[in-house]
């Protein structure tokens, strides 16, 4: 290796160690912060803490690890342009591209290393980090509940006034609020003087053992008149047991980032199995309710070639014709209850096959990721080096300003992207890569320019046809003064 290609690999891995370092801990503050209301209140010892965050660190690389290559070239190559060692590289013979050999190279193996990254140590810590809460809440079921406010727990609400006991077992001051639908309605409240957490590891059931207590449970009337009464249940128990399922605690919002998804917890290899075994699951359920609702409206599937019958009667233009007024009301009756049960049935099928198509959606959207981060630190290189021999400036001023609106345009187009291929808008091919392909053209143009020895923009490709304009509509309007 020559000592140009040590010096230029030298100064740009100390740039980018450095840029990586700072991110890192800024996207780690980030999660800490995303987490804290699971980490606060809940009688944690650090070693926990510690590996609470050790298990959700790798999901940081994909942002941290384009946003550092991008940084540290434009840094990197600002620096020799503003320093003028690229002009003591050109009157030498060495073009861009001869001094962007080596670090070529290094970026090569870095992509290899995100890819190897994202299919293998990715999916382990995801799958780390779910086990993880729930042997946690197991082995201490008080975790799951904070003293002095309510605590979301599966389909209740939970708010307990003191804990004691060893593990923080014991409750004091018990109120529950269930959750009876989606929309997080409660009807039924609970009140008990004191409780008890139980739970075994081998289970993720948790057990909680409520004493001397009331609850009261909201009744909706039929009628509406009745309604306004506000009629409720009231009553008293001596002891009462409250299974809480743990698994709860694992699910998000769909609108979130999931940390509970199976498919992030999947490489390449397991998402092509699961993506065949959705897609051939789909196509059987289709082909099952065609096949159930042309049975439910009487269509049958053509029958082979048969002998022709002998001609029957013909049937009267108005078939209703046949029939008593009673009988026509029935029949009528019994087709529009049959009309509206097969609507029905359309409509939930529908909404069922939309959502196994979502989760086939995100299975193939967790598939090109894995492809796209390296993609994607080739693709900063190529926008943050040339960009920084245009700019001419080093350090952290200009080149935090680019780097930020760049990689800012690059991460909201890729979850645009996203979301709109797992709702079914695009494919989740041109969902993924969306953002590479927007950003790829920019790429190309800020390398030619930089070996051409362009700036980022031509301003007299601009100014001169303006100019030239003015200069004509002056000599029409005002002849005289010109030529004085």
């Amino acid at each position: 290796m020559k000592i140009l290609d040590k010096y230029l690999l030298k100064t740009f891995l100390l740039t980018f160690t450095t840029v990586f370092v700072i991110l890192f801990f800024i996207f780690i503050l980030q999660t800490v912060w995303l987490f804290i209301s699971e980490l606060a209140g809940k009688d944690l010892d650090l070693i926990l803490v510690v590996k609470f965050l050790l298990f959700s660190m790798p999901r940081i690389i994909p942002l941290v690890l384009p946003l550092s290559v991008l940084l540290a070239s434009i840094m990197t190559f600002g620096n020799l342009a503003e320093n003028y060692e690229f002009a003591a590289m050109k009157s030498s013979g060495i073009s861009l591209q001869r001094a962007m050999r080596s670090l070529i190279i290094f970026i090569c193996f870095l992509s290899i290393i995100a890819f190897w990254f994202a299919n293998s140590v990715i999916p382990y810590a995801e799958y780390k980090f779910v086990n993880f809460r729930k042997n946690i809440a197991q082995a201490k079921p008080a975790m799951a509940i904070a003293e002095g406010q309510f605590n979301d727990v599966g389909t209740y609400n939970i708010k307990v006034n003191k804990k004691s006991g060893e593990n923080g077992n014991t409750l004091t001051g018990v109120t529950i609020h269930e959750k009876t639908n989606n929309f997080g309605e409660n009807k039924t409240v609970i009140k008990a003087k004191n409780g008890e957490l139980i739970s075994n590891e081998k289970s993720s059931i948790l057990k909680l053992v409520l004493n001397d207590g009331y609850y009261y449970q909201d009744v909706t009337p039929k009628d509406y008149e009745d309604r306004a009464k506000l009629p409720f249940i009231k009553g008293k128990f001596k002891k009462q047991i409250i299974n809480i399922d743990l698994s709860e605690l694992n699910k998000t919002d769909d609108n979130q980032e999931s940390v509970g998804s199976t498919y992030g917890m999947l490489n390449v290899n397991e998402l092509k199995y699961t993506l065949d075994s959705l897609n051939k699951n789909l196509n059987n359920e289709i082909i099952s309710f065609s096949e159930n609702i042309n049975q439910r409206v009487g269509i049958k599937t053509p029958p082979k070639p048969f002998k022709t019958e002998k001609k029957k009667k013909p049937l009267p233009n108005n078939l209703l014709s046949l029939y008593t007024n009673k009988e026509k009301s029935d029949i009528l009756k019994m087709a529009s209850s049959n009309v509206t049960s097969n609507i029905f049935s359309i409509e939930s099928t529908q909404k069922d096959l939309k959502d196994k198509q979502r989760d086939i959606n995100k299975h193939l959207t967790a598939l090109y990721e894995k492809f796209v981060i390296a993609f994607a630190c080739f693709l900063m290189f190529f926008i943050g080096a040339p960009l920084g021999a245009i700019i001419r400036k080093g350090g952290l001023g200009l080149p935090i300003v680019f780097a930020v609106l760049i990689f800012i345009t690059f991460h909201f187009i890729n979850t645009f992207g996203k979301r709109l291929s797992q709702e079914g808008g695009m494919t989740p091919f041109v969902g993924s890569w969306m953002s590479s392909f927007i950003l790829s053209p920019l790429a190309v143009l800020l390398t030619y320019r930089a070996t051409n020895d362009n700036g980022l923009i031509n301003f007299d490709a601009i100014t001169t046809p303006i100019s030239q304009l003015f200069q004509k509509i002056s000599e029409r309007f005002f002849p005289v003064q010109n030529k004085q």
